[in-house]
């Protein structure tokens, strides 16, 4: 897929169907995150991906939408340490594998957490780690077809803010 054609098109998936993702294509998913650019290549993140079932529904319970968790094929959680811009770092690695996962028409969502010391509880996460965001993945419960519009037409239809508002030139 074009990469404008990608970022016009993507929109927040949370409704899974039940088809697995395979291997290959939550190794490239994940392999997106780990190419991400970071603050002097410091690279301070790791990718908790979250199997077991028994974990997997208490991390559901520390999201605002605990459904996303409980229905996805895919949990990752970016756990972030060390110094520096770390949101902006785990920002660029969960958008990397966004963008990854809809070339490869599996959907998805970052999951904010409402109490991240839960959060970093649930995956035993060591003294001076955190959880930056928990992405959850799926193939859309409802197909989607991103080729029905060109990027154009997905970015006029986008319920964003007009371009022109954004900018400022000083």
């Amino acid at each position: 897929m074009e990469l404008r054609l990608a970022i016009a098109s993507r929109r927040e998936v949370r409704d899974y169907a039940e088809r697995s993702i395979p291997e290959d294509v939550e190794r490239r998913i994940l392999d997106a995150g780990r190419l991400a650019g970071s603050a002097q290549n410091a690279q301070p993140w790791r990718f908790l991906v979250v199997e077991d079932s028994g974990r997997r529904e208490r991390l559901a319970d520390c999201v605002f939408e605990p459904g996303n968790v409980r229905g996805a094929q895919l949990v990752v959680a970016i756990v972030v340490s060390g110094k520096g811009p770390l949101a902006f770092d785990a920002g660029r690695a969960a958008q990397n594998m966004l963008l990854a996962a809809w070339d490869e028409g599996v959907g998805s969502c970052p999951n904010g957490m409402p109490d991240a010391d839960a959060v970093a509880e649930v995956l035993g996460l060591s003294e001076g780690e955190r959880p930056a965001i928990v992405l959850t993945f799926g193939y859309p419960a409802r197909p989607r077809d991103p080729f029905s519009r060109s990027a154009d037409e997905w970015s006029a239809r986008a319920n964003r803010r007009p371009l022109d508002e954004l900018i400022q030139r000083i």
